[in-house]
């Protein structure tokens, strides 16, 4: 079985965002960029597939500019097999990156597609259900344990009241939690292996998909600085105070 990973270059969740001056976004110059995190895991858990002899080729894909290979390259040292990066200049919407995951996994024919819950940048979490839609494949969220077999993968995912067991159909996709594994660091031998393994460099346009945004970003601002705090006396001062704030 073929598995196919999605990763995103993202600000390194340790940096610092600055918001830029005209506050049409965050700037991202001279910040540290790295994998997404919940990608890392869905890499991990990819090769934890293949090492169970579950999987057989293990294929990464990157959306983004000509800096994403370097995240690729990343994968690819934690034992990927090949890389896909389709080049795209600017923000690239989640329903264009499931247009365009949807033409690779269309040629590449995977047996399963495993993504991040969602992107620590927007936090939007739409590209795996939207990628399942288009495909019209089954399609498992916040995965907390994945057991694959010939035809289907057993999954435990987390929802606001537990866990919960389902079996899925294969092809499907799923999408990581936290929770799911610990991913692993990439030794130095497998970091200079890495740079022999292939990267296929596509664009949007190849694929057939407008990247065009639907969205228009009317600002961007730091959140507002919280108020200081207060010491209250006693239960009935506190009872007050909660009573016109309207909390009670």
């Amino acid at each position: 079985m073929k598995v196919i990973v999605t990763v995103k270059r993202v600000v390194d969740y340790n940096a610092k965002v600055r918001i830029k001056a005209d506050g049409s976004g965050v700037d991202r110059s001279n910040l540290k960029m790295s994998m997404n995190p919940f990608d890392e895991i869905a890499v991990e858990e990819a090769i934890r597939l293949k090492e169970k002899g579950k999987a057989d080729e293990i294929v990464v894909v990157s959306i983004g500019p000509s800096e994403a290979a370097d995240t690729i390259r990343t994968a690819l040292a934690m034992g990927v097999d090949r890389g896909i990066l389709v080049r795209c200049d600017g923000e690239v919407e989640s329903l264009a990156v499931a247009k365009i995951l949807k033409s690779i996994c269309v040629a590449e024919q995977p047996g399963l597609v495993i993504t991040g819950k969602q992107a620590i940048d927007d936090d939007a979490g739409q590209t795996g259900p939207m990628l399942a839609a288009l495909l019209g494949w089954a399609q498992a969220t916040r995965v907390y344990r994945l057991d694959v077999s010939d035809r289907t993968a057993r999954v435990e995912r987390e929802t606001d009241t537990g866990l919960e067991t389902i079996d899925v159909c294969l092809p499907a996709v799923v999408t990581t939690d936290l929770r799911l594994n610990e991913p692993r660091f990439a030794s130095l031998p497998s970091i200079m292996k890495a740079r022999k393994k292939p990267i296929e460099e596509k664009t949007a346009a190849d694929l057939g998909v407008d990247t065009t945004p639907r969205v228009t970003v009317l600002g961007v601002k730091e959140p507002a600085t919280r108020a200081a705090g207060i010491k209250v006396e006693s239960v009935a001062e506190l009872l007050d105070k909660l009573q016109q704030a309207e909390v009670i």
